[in-house]
């Protein structure tokens, strides 16, 4: 038996109310800062976890994700401010390396569980991953189609950035998305 190709599905951005949902959803400042990360820099929610604090550069404003030095716009800086603000009045003497801590991490040197990161999104159409790809087509439609613009941006492969390319292309000319 041989392998048949894989249809991938149709890559669609997020609707506005996707995004209202989930911004009145994020009340608390480690939430909001998960949400800025995920749908402005495109981070994966393995490489929210893993970040450490030595991966923010307040003063130069600057973000380290997955090896990348990332510009921080207004909105993260602000989330960001304001988690560690948060993190320092709460847990004052952690150990923690990582930027984001929880009750039972604080305690510890590990980094957040998935769920932690996820549970925010859970019922919502505009999860982490979906925040992250939505980033993507959202870069490949302001700046034009171009794949090598998005792996070099955004670090991802060469397939997945065509892929978006392509899907990004076909919106704006409007034709039918078919993969």
């Amino acid at each position: 038996i041989a392998p048949g190709t894989v249809r991938l599905p149709p890559i669609l951005p997020l609707t506005q109310a996707d995004y209202q949902q989930v911004v009145a959803a994020a009340t608390t400042p480690e939430h909001r800062l998960m949400l800025a990360l995920a749908a402005v820099h495109a981070a994966r929610p393995g490489d929210i976890r893993a970040l450490q604090l030595d991966d923010v550069d307040l003063g130069d404003r600057l973000i380290t994700i997955a090896g990348h030095d990332r510009r921080l716009d207004d909105l993260t800086l602000k989330a960001i401010s304001r988690y560690l603000e948060l993190r320092r009045k709460r847990w004052p003497n952690t150990a923690n390396p990582h930027l984001l801590v929880s009750a039972r991490t604080a305690y510890d040197t590990r980094p957040v569980t998935g769920y932690y990161l996820s549970n925010l999104f859970r019922g919502h159409n505009a999860t982490l991953d979906r925040l992250r790809a939505d980033r993507w087509l959202d870069e490949a439609l302001d700046r034009g189609p171009d794949p090598l613009h998005l792996a070099a941006v955004f670090g991802i492969s060469a397939a997945t950035a065509i892929r978006y390319a392509n899907s990004a292309r076909s919106i704006l000319e409007g034709t039918p998305l078919r993969e």
